[in-house]
């Protein structure tokens, strides 16, 4: 299915990444930026900080949250996770497509049966590793290819019914040909044209992870190191056509 690039600008949803020790640094930043974002992630270094009250907090202030805690375990453990996401008003939560067609299914159904707007994303392969890394943890070849590998998990995570898939840029328009709407794309390790890529191996900018066609895109640095940083919001949502 092939969407017109204005159309994929405006569907863009930005992520703002809550990567801070403590709650109240997460909420003095949501309450910097104000109504120029109102969705953020909350991923591991903040959430066993702070607990499941920081979503509450998050949330009271009209905000949506990507709790991006990556489960991965046996079927019954992860529903029992993904439950407990909704229970706490999460929109997104992430497991790891690589724990199979089981619990990828398991979590799927889970948050479908807790009745509430939280879907599940699958992550591929991480955006912090390149192929060589991803071959010597998985003990595949040297010439992997990336792009192959993240298609491969992502007709798992269709297949068992998900939300989306989490990717990097690299890989969003091969996927958006071949699942349509069928699969919403999350883009993490979003950087500014030319800024640096610190930790992430394979990135885009906002612009060309939403004419790739991802449905969300995280960014972090780009936006959280800024001097202004409600402005840096403001850009970033120029540059998807907001």
């Amino acid at each position: 299915m092939t969407n017109t690039l204005h159309e994929r600008l405006v569907t863009t949803t930005p992520i703002i990444a809550l990567d801070v020790p403590t709650a109240p640094a997460a909420l003095s930043l949501v309450t910097e930026l104000g109504d120029a974002c109102r969705f953020y992630k909350v991923g591991n270094e903040l959430f066993t900080a702070a607990g499941p009250s920081v979503v509450a907090a998050i949330r009271e202030q009209g905000s949506e949250v990507f709790l991006d805690l990556k489960f991965h375990d046996i079927p019954n453990t992860v529903a029992g996770g993904v439950r407990n996401a909704a229970k706490l008003g999460a929109s997104l939560v992430t497991v790891h497509a690589s724990g199979g067609s089981a619990m990828l299914r398991a979590a799927a159904d889970a948050a479908r049966d807790a009745g509430g707007n939280c879907r599940v994303l699958a992550v591929t392969v991480l955006t912090s590793l390149s192929a060589e890394a991803v071959a010597g943890a998985w003990g595949r070849s040297p010439n992997l290819d990336v792009r192959s590998e993240v298609l491969r998990l992502a007709d798992l995570a269709a297949e068992a019914g998900a939300h989306g898939v989490v990717c990097g840029g690299g890989e969003v328009r091969a996927l958006s040909e071949r699942f349509g709407d069928r699969l919403s794309i999350l883009v993490p390790g979003v950087r500014a044209a030319g800024g640096a890529t610190q930790d992430q191996a394979r990135v885009v900018t906002p612009h060309e992870a939403s004419e790739a066609g991802a449905r969300y895109i995280v960014v972090g640095r780009m936006v959280t190191a800024a001097l202004d940083r409600r402005q840096a919001m403001q850009a970033v949502n120029r540059e998807l056509g907001f």
